[in-house]
């Protein structure tokens, strides 16, 4: 026994004189902080105007669709869901009683339980005197099984308002989900061809 005590204090002795001599000469966090600077450690993004626009759009319609199909896997009269639904209606400029009924219906009828929003790109569009904001983007619905249903490709029509105050700053809401494109009419006159 005596003989074992011996050979586990002269292990533990020759790890720790092991351990002592292993030293590495490691910089401390608190110096790798203090000798670095924002540009090398943490680069930032930098993202022009119609970037940040397509970027929060994408998101918007992301989140949007998110709680579309949270609120339609409730039951639709608790307290949770009439405080997810004022949510979105929160993403409206001036949400009425039609703002989600094509959106409903499309979800319920295909029994979606999720959805990914694919190839947002944002565009203008001149309708009279107006220049009217749209983003295009294809939807994927899955069900319940994480299974595809299909892709769709949608539209939405939205708005950037400035915040008062600022000149800078500017709050993002739809106007129309789901929305369809104008359609151009041809300034050419119906009449009598040869």
């Amino acid at each position: 026994m005596k003989r074992i005590n011996n050979f586990l204090a002269f292990a533990i002795l020759l790890l720790a004189f092991i351990s002592c001599n292993n030293k590495k000469m490691e910089i401390s966090d608190l110096d790798k902080l203090r000798n670095s600077s924002n540009t090398k450690t943490y680069p930032a993004v930098q993202m022009d105007s119609a970037q940040a626009i397509n970027f929060i759009t994408k998101q918007k319609v992301q989140e949007l669709l998110d709680l579309s199909t949270l609120y339609l896997s409730g039951h639709r009269n608790t307290e949770i869901d009439t405080v997810i639904y004022s949510q979105m209606q929160s993403y409206f400029h001036k949400p009425d009683s039609l703002t989600f009924k094509k959106l409903f219906h499309e979800l319920d009828s295909l029994k979606v339980k999720s959805v990914k929003v694919n190839n947002l790109e944002v565009y203008k569009d001149f309708h009279k005197k107006d220049t009217l904001d749209f983003a295009k983007f294809n939807v994927e619905y899955f069900d319940s099984k994480n299974k595809s249903l299909g892709n769709f490709e949608k539209n939405v029509q939205y708005i950037l308002v400035s915040t008062p105050n600022t000149k800078k700053e500017f709050k993002f809401f739809f106007l129309n989900f789901y929305s369809k494109p104008l359609v151009k009419k041809d300034s050419t006159s119906a009449g009598v061809t040869k």
